[in-house]
C-alpha cells in the first residue's frame, strides 16, 4: 500500500516536469518575446531547431505531468486521512486557498501569470469527486478532456446564427502587461503581474482550452493513485508500457490534424485546432510519462536518479525560484540579457539554472525534510490541527 510510503518514482517524475517547464520557460524568455534582432546563420538556424525541439518535447507536456501529479498528490493525502478516520475535503480547500498565494508569489516575478491559481480555481473537483466510485471518477474526467465548452461552440456556430466566439481580449492583456515589464519599474512590474498577468492567464486557459483539461488531468492523477500505478511491480510495468505504445500511436494521427487545421482560418476550425491540440499534447505528456516509468523500472535509472527525486520532492520551491531568477536575468528589472539571448543560449541559461537548483535541492535537504516552501504550505496546512 501507498500510506505513508514515499513513491520515489513519482517525486524523480515530478522532478522531471518541473525541469521541463524551466527549459520551456527560459526558452521563450519567461513570456517576455524580446531576442536579438539580427543573428549569423547559423545561430538562427540553430535557434530554430532549438525552438522547434523544446517545444515539441515540452510545451503543453510538461505542465499536463505536473497536473496529473498534483491529482495524484491529492489522493495519498485523501487516503491517509481517510485511514486515519478524517475527512481531507475542507482541509484541502484551505491548502487550495494557500496555493493561490503561491500563485500569486511566483506571478509577481512572472509576467505570463501563473499556473497554480488556475490549480486553485480548478482544484475543487477533486473534493467533489474525493468519494465516488472510480468508475463514475473516469467517466467525468473522460468528458472533461473531451473538450466539451469547444464541442458547445461548435454547435452554437452551426446552428445559432450570428453566434461568435466570447473574445476575452488575452492578447491585449498580454500586451498590457508586456509594456509594464519593459518600463523595468520594480513596483509596476510585481503589481502588473499579480494583477492583469493573472487575468490575462485565466482568460488564456480558457481560451486555450485548459480550463477543462486541467480538471481531467486532476481527475486522471486521482485514479492511478487509485491504482496503485505508480508503484512499481510487473504488473505496472507492463501497464506503462502498453500505454506508451497506444499513446504513440493515438499521438501521430492528432499530431498531423492538429497541424492540417491550425493553419485554416475559420472559427470552426480554430476551435478544433484547439480541441486537436489539447488531444495530442496529452497523448504525448502520456508518451512521456510511458517512458519515463519504463526507463525508471527497467533500468539502472532508478538507482541513479536521486538528484531527481530531491529535485520533485522541492517542486514548488524550484517552481517559484525559476521564475525570481528568469525575471532577474531577462527582465528589464534586473540584468535585462534577453535582447542579448537567443533560443540556444536561452536554453543553456536554463540547464545552468537547473544545475544550481539542483546543488540547493541538495544542500537543502541535507538538513531539512522539506523544501522552505513546502514545509511553510505544510505547516500552515495544518494550522490548528489535531492529526
Amino acid at each position: 500500500m501507498m500510506s505513508h510510503i514515499r513513491i520515489h518514482s513519482v517525486d524523480a517524475l515530478r522532478g522531471f516536469a518541473v525541469m521541463a517547464i524551466l527549459l520551456i520557460h527560459n526558452v521563450e524568455h519567461f513570456i517576455f518575446p524580446v531576442y536579438p534582432v539580427s543573428e549569423p546563420d547559423w545561430l538562427a538556424a540553430l535557434d530554430k531547431s532549438v525552438f522547434d525541439v523544446t517545444f515539441f518535447l515540452f510545451a503543453g507536456k510538461a505542465y499536463a505531468i505536473f497536473a496529473l501529479l498534483f491529482g495524484f498528490t491529492f489522493y495519498i493525502q485523501n487516503h491517509n486521512q481517510q485511514k486515519a478516520g478524517h475527512d481531507f475535503g475542507y482541509r484541502f480547500m484551505w491548502r487550495l486557498l494557500l496555493l493561490a498565494g503561491f500563485a500569486c508569489l511566483n506571478a509577481a516575478f512572472f509576467p505570463g501569470g501563473d499556473v497554480l491559481l488556475l490549480f486553485t480555481v480548478v482544484g475543487g473537483v477533486l473534493v467533489i469527486v474525493r468519494h465516488w466510485k472510480t468508475k463514475n471518477v473516469a467517466i467525468l474526467a473522460v468528458l472533461l478532456l473531451l473538450q466539451p465548452v469547444e464541442w458547445i461552440y461548435l454547435l452554437m456556430l452551426a446552428f445559432v446564427p450570428g453566434f461568435h466566439i466570447p473574445d476575452l481580449h488575452v492578447g491585449e492583456l498580454y500586451a498590457e502587461v508586456g509594456s509594464v515589464v519593459k518600463t523595468g519599474n520594480f513596483w509596476d512590474f510585481i503589481m502588473c503581474n499579480i494583477g492583469v498577468g493573472q487575468k490575462a492567464s485565466l482568460f488564456w486557459a480558457i481560451d486555450a482550452g485548459r480550463f477543462m483539461q486541467t480538471a481531467g488531468l486532476f481527475l486522471l492523477g486521482f485514479i492511478l493513485g487509485r491504482k496503485q500505478l505508480f508503484v512499481l511491480s510487473d504488473e505496472h510495468l507492463r501497464f506503462w508500457k502498453r500505454m506508451l505504445i497506444v499513446a504513440f500511436a493515438v499521438f501521430l494521427p492528432l499530431y498531423f490534424i492538429h497541424a492540417q487545421l491550425a493553419v485554416v482560418e475559420n472559427a470552426a476550425c480554430k476551435l478544433l485546432a484547439i480541441i486537436f491540440d489539447m488531444w495530442q499534447k496529452l497523448s504525448f505528456a502520456f508518451v512521456l510519462i510511458s517512458a519515463f516509468m519504463l526507463l525508471y523500472g527497467k533500468t539502472s535509472f532508478g538507482h541513479h536518479s536521486h538528484l531527481l527525486q530531491n529535485y520533485g520532492k522541492m517542486s514548488l520551491t524550484n517552481y517559484v525560484s525559476q521564475s525570481v531568477i528568469g525575471a532577474l536575468i531577462y527582465f528589464p528589472i534586473g540584468l535585462y540579457l534577453a535582447p542579448y539571448c537567443g533560443y540556444t543560449i536561452s536554453l543553456f541559461i536554463g540547464i545552468g539554472v537547473f544545475v544550481l537548483q539542483l546543488v540547493f535541492t541538495q544542500w537543502w535537504l541535507s538538513a531539512h525534510r522539506q523544501g522552505p516552501l513546502e514545509a511553510f504550505w505544510h505547516r500552515l496546512t495544518w494550522l490548528h490541527s489535531t492529526r
